[in-house]
């Protein structure tokens, strides 16, 4: 079964069990910490992976860096999760429990890539123009790309708006050329 499949199954019957004891904050809080945790380190992600490593040291590596940080709830789905031999897939449950927390309280991840730092006034602009079109609320990640030129390059899921000069400088040398 596909990767993503599993991951939306466990990640749906999470956000259902959390909302049933009235603990999705808390979980969707634990999921994002075990995703960063993951993220920052590799070789944790490397070791739930390997199939080298058996099951029993994988709960116990889980068990000491997540037990003591975590919600119960939260745990027993790492217990769970190790127990099936899905460990591989848990960032991906992570990932997955996460977007589908943000559908439920009507979240929409915006991504704008500038070349300087966005002032507080272009900031709520793009916040306020997102939040308009799409009715939802808006969080809004910011990276820099000096390469851009000038511009903005918008990506709401996946759909972009490419409003940079570089851009505009290839379409105009594709022109040029034709």
């Amino acid at each position: 079964m596909a990767e993503s499949t599993v991951a939306f199954r466990y990640a749906k019957s999470l956000i259902d069990l959390a909302q049933e004891k009235e603990k999705v904050e808390e979980v969707y809080k634990d999921m994002a910490f075990f995703r960063d945790v993951v993220r920052q380190n590799r070789d944790l992600m490397l070791a739930l992976k390997s199939p080298v490593v058996r099951h029993d040291r994988k709960m116990a590596v889980l068990r000491a860096i997540f037990e003591s940080r975590v919600n119960p709830l939260s745990f027993t789905i790492f217990n769970i999760i190790t127990k099936k031999n899905r460990e591989g897939i848990m960032d991906v449950i992570a990932d997955e429990f996460i977007r589908q927390y943000n559908e439920l309280k009507g979240i929409q991840k915006v991504q704008v890539i500038t070349t300087v730092p966005l002032t507080d006034e272009l900031r709520t602009e793009f916040i306020n123009v997102v939040a308009k079109a799409t009715g939802k609320q808006i969080e809004l990640e910011e990276k820099i790309d000096p390469k851009l030129i000038g511009g903005y390059i918008l990506r709401i899921g996946d759909r972009q708006i490419d409003a940079s000069i570089r851009s505009r400088l290839a379409e105009l040398r594709l022109n040029f050329l034709n």
